[in-house]
């Protein structure tokens, strides 16, 4: 076997790169679309920038981006400030961070310019593949209203012992930035402002001592 594999390599460095099953026939391999002597479709998407051969999947190669971005490319814009191709539906409705993309996804780590992942563009104007907030700048990553309803009857049905039930917390809340003054609970201090549970503990307040 090892013989034969240095054969092989032999006869390919002497005939120079093959390509398809017409190997022997001196079918050169280049970087393009089809074979030139049988015209066999080494992929069904091509590009001569990137030499990338894939499957047709409305792909489109980005001058801007500087890669191929899987489309179909009528559905996407490129923002310059952003440095990114985002969807048509969040031109003009989309907060600009300059090269936004040319970071890793917070969460997961992947590079997120040239992952196939889909990042999600956040209302603060980060990246990231999943989560439900954003681990920069803490604001919530989705509308989180119907999860705030939840948590509201959840609060309600869950009565805290007397020792707590004369607590307040000072809070700042995430998502609007602002503080405030709330009843303490174990399963969330929602803002008196914004109504978000987002929020993070300052430092509680005794009712009994005040």
């Amino acid at each position: 076997m090892a013989a034969a594999a240095r054969e092989d390599g032999a006869r390919g460095r002497e005939q120079g790169l093959r390509g398809c099953e017409h190997y022997d026939r001196g079918c050169l391999l280049k970087a393009q679309q089809s074979c030139e002597e049988c015209s066999t479709l080494f992929g069904e998407y091509y590009c001569s920038i990137c030499h990338l051969f894939d499957k047709d999947k409305k792909q489109y190669h980005c001058e801007n981006c500087g890669i191929c971005r899987i489309g179909p490319k009528e559905d996407f814009f490129h923002c310059l400030k952003c440095n990114l191709c985002l969807a048509m539906n969040l031109q003009g409705k989309h907060k600009c961070i300059e090269n936004v993309s040319r970071q890793n996804c917070p969460i997961c780590l992947e590079d997120i310019h040239t992952s196939r992942v889909v990042a999600h563009v956040l209302p603060c104007g980060h990246l990231l593949h999943r989560g439900y907030r954003c681990p920069l700048c803490m604001h919530s990553a989705l509308d989180m209203t119907r999860y705030w309803r939840q948590l509201d009857d959840e609060v309600a049905q869950t009565p805290m012992p007397s020792e707590y039930q004369n607590m307040t917390v000072d809070i700042l809340c995430n998502d609007c930035n602002r503080r405030s003054t709330v009843q303490f609970h174990i399963l969330g201090m929602k803002c008196n402002i914004c109504e978000s549970y987002n929020t993070a503990q300052a430092k509680r307040i005794s009712l009994d001592q005040q």
